[in-house]
């Protein structure tokens, strides 16, 4: 096995939360310093430009600029925070749905500035959307409505509801002194607000990861089971699985997730794997 093949092989067993911060790091390096040695200006080819004109030849930036850093202190801060988010995140859903929520958060945070970029040209001139904020945010926005009472420990000190946690953490990096890097600042809102529409429609038993625009074929066989209670008893067990997460989502919104006892820890990881 060479190099790259050992290399390719550790990223492929790596947990998903880790490939994101794996893909941010090496976007990061790769703009930065092989960027800098090769005299070439890579931003340009990730970072999301804001005119209209220019966007049509750089269309793939709305994806590439939510894993795009030009500072250290900005990738150091937006990875620590995704990481400190998404073990929250892990608790009740799954790694998949962190992925799908980063990307979504990012692209509507991103479209938002888009929108913005077309209808005040003059603000937004030769300006450019850098960083995973928008993205970011929008994964802590989940829990803020799905889970709002989840105690968190801030700084290991402050105990706090998570819905204020985030509240905090949404107002110092958007709110105050919005006169610095407005436009990232901007995205963070579009990034929050699908969090927000996220975790309201799952609270509400809708997930939007697992509505396809693709209909599905309808197959031609029939299958004919011989016991005609099946459909019954697997509706069954269905419908108590989905009491016995709603119960458990319940106790923690009211009393918060230490309340529940290890076996309810447990049941509610499961579940959630399922979901």
């Amino acid at each position: 096995m060479n190099f790259l093949q050992e290399l390719k092989y550790k990223f492929q067993v790596q947990g998903l939360l880790t490939k994101i911060i794996i893909i941010n790091v090496a976007v990061f390096l790769t703009v930065n310093l092989i960027g800098n040695l090769s005299h070439l200006d890579l931003l340009k080819y990730t970072a999301l430009p804001l005119d209209g004109s220019q966007f049509l030849f750089r269309f793939w930036t709305l994806f590439s600029y939510m894993f795009t850093h030009a500072g250290l202190g900005h990738l150091f801060w937006n990875m620590v925070l995704l990481y400190f988010m998404a073990q929250i995140f892990f608790t009740i859903l799954s790694q998949k749905k962190l992925v799908y929520v980063y990307v979504m958060s990012g692209l509507s945070g991103g479209a938002l500035m888009l929108v913005l970029g077309m209808l005040f040209p003059a603000q937004f001139e030769n300006a450019l959307l850098i960083g995973a904020s928008a993205a970011v945010m929008g994964v802590g926005a989940v829990m803020a409505v799905y889970a709002p009472n989840y105690r968190v420990f801030l700084f290991g000190v402050f105990d706090m509801a998570y819905k204020y946690f985030f509240l905090v953490v949404f107002c110092v990096n958007t709110i105050l002194d919005l006169s610095v890097n407005t436009g990232g600042k901007i995205s963070h809102i579009g990034g929050a607000f699908f969090g927000l529409l996220y975790g309201y429609y799952l609270k509400q038993g809708v997930d939007l990861f697992k509505i396809s625009i693709v209909p599905q074929k309808k197959s031609n066989l029939k299958v004919v089971s011989h016991n005609r209670n099946y459909s019954q008893t697997f509706s069954a067990k269905k419908g108590e699985a989905e009491q016995s997460m709603d119960e458990l989502l319940d106790k923690i919104s009211k009393s918060g997730y230490d309340s529940l006892s290890k076996k309810e820890k447990d049941l509610l990881f499961k579940l959630s794997q399922k979901k």
